[in-house]
């Protein structure tokens, strides 16, 4: 189990929304299989820009491949990789508000410090 602040970071510097964490999910779910974006959608009955937002940002962080037919499918990552990826999603499961912070806080750096000057406790 990757350290709590490199979790933290991956997650802050890999993913754009938590949606893009879910597009993850299923496809770690799925490791060998590869889908079309209209699959995707029906599966995770989200829209079409979701899925294209998620998987340029999944893309971009090297964690999911698309092949010459347009098949998204997880990306071969090395075992420390996988780990990380799994534990991302565990910590999601577990505390999705916190994981939807970080995400906000890497996204939008200068509100959050505005809202967190409000906040009488830490998480």
């Amino acid at each position: 189990m990757p350290e709590q602040d490199h979790l933290e970071s991956f997650i802050g510097n890999s993913f754009r929304s938590v949606w893009a964490l879910e597009v993850l999910q299923f496809l770690v779910e799925r490791p060998t299989a590869s889908f079309s974006s209209e699959e995707l959608i029906s599966a995770l009955r989200v829209s079409s820009a979701v899925i294209s937002q998620s998987v340029g940002n999944l893309l971009a962080a090297g964690l999911v491949m698309v092949d010459g037919d347009g098949r998204i499918s997880l990306h071969a990552v090395k075992e420390d990789d996988l780990a990380l990826v799994r534990a991302a999603i565990d910590f999601y499961q577990r505390s999705p508000d916190k994981v939807r912070r970080l995400i906000v806080a890497q996204a939008a750096p200068g509100i959050t410090a505005f809202a967190d000057a409000f906040k009488l406790r830490r998480d």
